[in-house]
Formats: structure tokens, C-alpha cells, sequence
């Protein structure tokens, strides 16, 4: 069986193919009547070159209506909208998993009410040690100092009394009517009565003086700690309350509805990810931004600036962007400080965000996550010589061309500005209307084997620029 030819590029090879296609209609607009072989040349001229930078990005809104998870410590995703639904304000967008929070209220409710049935049994504490105060003082005391008002009343007629027998007793003893031995008896019992009556003078002075203070010192006590208890009762059920009715919110928080009117999106995951953050299924946390609703009105592009030229960007250089067709005007309006991280999601390509702020359009409908161009311009030269980069030979950091003259194709050491890959700005080594070869390696020996062998001196005096943007007579920044 005969063998398919194999056929291999090489990545110099992919960019000659890719420049020369790019070039091809300068090349063949300048091709001379004198060319007889293979060599194709350009026409050196001068002209406008801007320097752009493109890169592929994402359509977003600068002013987005997070729509957040509200449940605390998370929770399930049961169901969720669609991204690019529209919505009416009020409208349900995520449902989230409710029975762990039913749990907790189930038994946060059990809490609560043993927490009242104890506040209830602090108030009645309250309440009986308010009423044991005034039950003292308008009748326990009232009645004790009543009792012994009597008791010495008594005690005080009956010391009369007693003293009045004696006195008796005494004159009957002189007359012969009273033995001595009455007279004694009545002394005694005077001297009972005497003590009687000092002894209820006692009391009644021990009352009112140390028992009434002790008594209510006590009671008051008792009603202060009844009150203190009750306060933290208190206290603990209002804490208990708003345990369960923080539980009840967070019920209601597992159905998300729409603050206002437009468009749903989901948030922009992580680059590594295949599948939206929020799924039926997924598990959320606190806090998490779970949708989006954009203003379309204030729309912006995102996109990441490869670090080889985040260098010369600058805030207000202006981009076009290029969607569905159409091409869009902008300006770039922030650059990050801090690259992006860099992965296999990327290639392990070091790029920083920039964003790209649009200028509103009536006609065009801008969508938040459509795919776009931008190209931005960071630099424009005005009537400047230019050069195709395939005509451009580079060793030991010289750059050289080759020209043709009435003796055939010579070698040109190059002077070279700024470039934007497809052509570049001559600062030296040729001139207007001078015809160059493109690819020059493919079709002239001399210009492999001359920029291979290394060079004693130029053919020019000076050394050549490098091509890395620097500025020539009749160039502006973009900025």
C-alpha cells in the first residue's frame, strides 16, 4: 500500500503562511512588470499605522443586583431559573432545601416555651413576694402590734390591780383584818405584774424596733431577687423569641424572588469549571452571590490583556468591538494592578483584566456574556514609512531587508519602530518607493546564508532598534 506524504508545519512556518496571507493584497498591488522569478516585492510607502491589541471578551454590566444567599450556613440549591430569563419584580428565582430550618424551628419552638413557662413562674414569684411586703406591713405587723398593745394594756390594769390589793392588804394587816401571809401574797403578785408589764414593753419595742426592720429586710430581699430572676427570665425569653423568629426568617429565605424587573444571569464561574456555581443540587453558602441582574443600560467588556503589552495600555484609549457584525465604540476605563491566575485553564498565559466601557447604542440589544472582539488602540503613527514584517530578516538583534537596485537584490540593515504584526515602521536603511522582497529567506540565498554568518560591522552606521514600540517622527500615543 503506497504511504500518504506527511506533512509538517513549523510554527515559523504557521506565522509566514499567516503574515503572508495578511499582506498578500499589498503584495500583489506592488508587484513590478520587471519581476521575472519567483521573488514577490513590495513597494515601500508611507502611510497611517495604528497599533492595536485584540483579544476575545465577555459582554457584562458595570452595575449588577446581586441576588445573595440569605441562609445562614448555607443550604441547597432545590431549583433555579434559567440564566437569560426574564423576570417581573417579585418573581421566585431560587428555592432553596428548608428542612434543616424546619428542624431548628421544631425545636427552637420547644425552647421558646419552656422559656415562657418559666418567665410566668418568675412573674408569679414577683408578684407573691410584692404582695407578702404589703400583707406585712398593712396586716401581719399591724395585727402583732395590736396583740401586744392589748397584752399590755392588760398587763398595765392588771399591775394596777395588784397594787391596789397590796395597798389593801397592808391597811387590813394594821387594823388586825389581813394575816402577813395575804400581805406577802399580794406583794408577789404585784411583782408578777410588774414583770408581766415590763415584758410586753419589751415586745412591743423588739417588734416595732428589729422585727419590723428584719421582716422586711427579708421580704424585700426576696422580692429583689424574685425580680432579678424574673428579668433575666425575661431576658432569656426574648433571646429564645428571637432565636425562633430568626429561624422563621430564614424559612423564608429559602425562596429567593426577584427585587426588580430584567434579565437573570448566573455569575461568572471560575474559568477550570464546566458547570455554573449554582445548580439544582448545588450546596450554597452564606452570603454567595447566586444571580444577577444586570442594567443593560450600562454595558461593559471584559477582557484579559496578554502581560507583553498591559505595559502601554492605559485608562481612555480608545477600542472598537466588534459583535454580531457590528462594530461598537469604547475606551478602556480600568486596568488590573494584579494578573489573572495563571493555569491549564489558560495555558498558563499571564493576563490582566481590563475593561472596555461601551458607549450606548438604541439599535443594538447587548446581552450580558455574549462573546466579542476588541481591538484597542495603543498607538497611531501618522505618515510614517512602513515595511511588511515578512520582508524583515532578524539575527543578533539587527534587522535587515533586502532592496532591489540596477545590480539585482541588496542586503539593507533596517532602523525599525513601532509595529502592529502585520507591518512596521522604518526609522532608517530604506526609503519611499524602494521594492523589497517579501520572504526573503525562501526565495534569495544570500539572505539566509548573510543573516546566518555573524556580521563584523553593519552596513550602516549605528545600531537598529529593537521593534518594541518606540516612538518615530510623525507617531502619537493613543492615549
Amino acid at each position: 500500500m503506497a504511504m500518504k506524504p506527511v506533512v509538517t508545519l513549523s510554527l515559523a512556518g504557521l506565522i509566514a503562511c499567516g503574515l503572508l496571507a495578511v499582506v498578500a493584497p499589498y503584495i500583489f498591488g506592488s508587484l513590478t512588470p520587471e519581476d521575472t522569478g519567483p521573488k514577490l516585492t513590495y513597494t515601500i510607502s508611507r502611510s497611517n499605522l495604528d497599533v492595536t491589541v485584540t483579544e476575545q471578551g465577555t459582554l457584562e454590566s458595570s452595575d449588577n443586583t446581586e441576588i445573595k444567599c440569605k441562609v445562614r450556613g448555607g443550604s441547597t440549591v432545590l431549583w433555579v431559573i434559567e440564566t437569560g430569563t426574564e423576570v417581573e419584580e417579585g418573581a421566585e428565582l431560587v428555592r432553596l432545601d428548608p428542612s434543616t430550618i424546619e428542624d431548628r424551628i421544631n425545636q427552637q419552638e420547644i425552647v421558646y416555651q419552656r422559656a415562657r413557662a418559666t418567665h410566668t413562674q418568675s412573674e408569679t414569684a414577683v408578684a407573691v413576694a410584692e404582695i407578702s411586703v404589703e400583707e406585712y406591713i398593712e396586716g401581719t405587723f399591724v395585727s402583732s402590734m395590736k396583740t401586744l398593745e392589748k397584752d399590755l394594756a392588760i398587763a398595765e390594769s392588771n399591775l394596777r390591780t395588784a397594787k391596789n390589793l397590796l395597798d389593801h392588804s397592808k391597811r387590813m394587816f394594821k387594823k388586825g383584818y389581813a394575816s402577813e401571809l395575804e400581805m406577802e401574797s399580794n406583794g408577789f403578785t404585784l411583782t408578777q405584774a410588774t414583770l408581766e408589764l415590763e415584758l410586753k414593753q419589751t415586745e412591743v419595742k423588739v417588734l416595732n424596733d428589729f422585727t419590723k426592720a428584719k421582716q422586711m429586710k427579708e421580704l424585700e430581699s426576696t422580692l429583689k431577687s424574685a425580680m432579678a430572676t424574673l428579668e433575666s427570665d425575661t431576658a432569656a425569653l426574648t433571646l429564645e423569641k428571637v432565636r425562633l423568629d430568626r429561624e422563621k426568617e430564614q424559612l423564608k429565605n429559602c425562596i429567593i424572588t426577584a427585587p426588580s424587573a430584567g434579565m437573570v444571569i448566573y455569575p461568572s464561574a471560575a474559568q477550570w469549571k464546566e458547570q455554573p456555581d449554582v445548580e439544582e443540587g448545588a450546596t450554597v453558602r452564606q452570603d454567595q452571590v447566586l444571580l444577577l441582574i444586570p442594567d443593560i443600560g450600562k454595558m461593559q467588556v471584559k477582557v484579559g490583556i496578554h502581560e507583553s503589552k498591559v505595559d502601554r495600555l492605559r485608562v481612555g484609549m480608545p477600542a472598537q468591538v466588534t459583535m454580531l457584525d457590528e462594530v461598537l465604540d469604547g475606551k478602556v476605563s480600568s486596568i488590573a494592578t494584579v494578573t489573572k491566575p495563571a493555569g491549564w485553564w489558560t495555558g498558563n498565559v499571564v493576563k490582566y483584566d481590563t475593561l472596555v466601557e461601551l458607549e450606548p447604542r438604541a439599535d443594538i440589544v447587548l446581552k450580558p456574556g455574549m462573546s466579542v472582539q476588541v481591538d484597542v488602540t495603543i498607538a497611531s503613527h501618522q505618515d510614517v514609512v512602513t515595511i511588511p514584517v515578512g520582508a524583515v530578516v532578524e539575527h543578533e538583534r539587527q534587522y535587515y531587508c533586502w532592496v532591489r537596485t540596477a545590480d539585482g537584490f541588496k542586503r539593507r540593515t533596517l532602523g525599525l519602530g513601532d509595529t502592529n504584526d502585520q507591518f512596521m515602521v522604518v526609522t532608517s536603511g530604506v526609503k519611499e518607493g524602494d521594492e523589497v522582497v517579501i520572504n526573503p529567506r525562501a526565495h534569495i540565498e544570500e539572505a539566509e546564508l548573510e543573516a546566518l554568518k555573524p556580521l563584523e560591522a553593519p552596513d550602516s552606521p549605528g545600531k537598529a532598534a529593537e521593534p518594541k514600540g518606540a516612538k518615530v517622527d510623525g507617531s502619537k500615543d493613543a492615549e
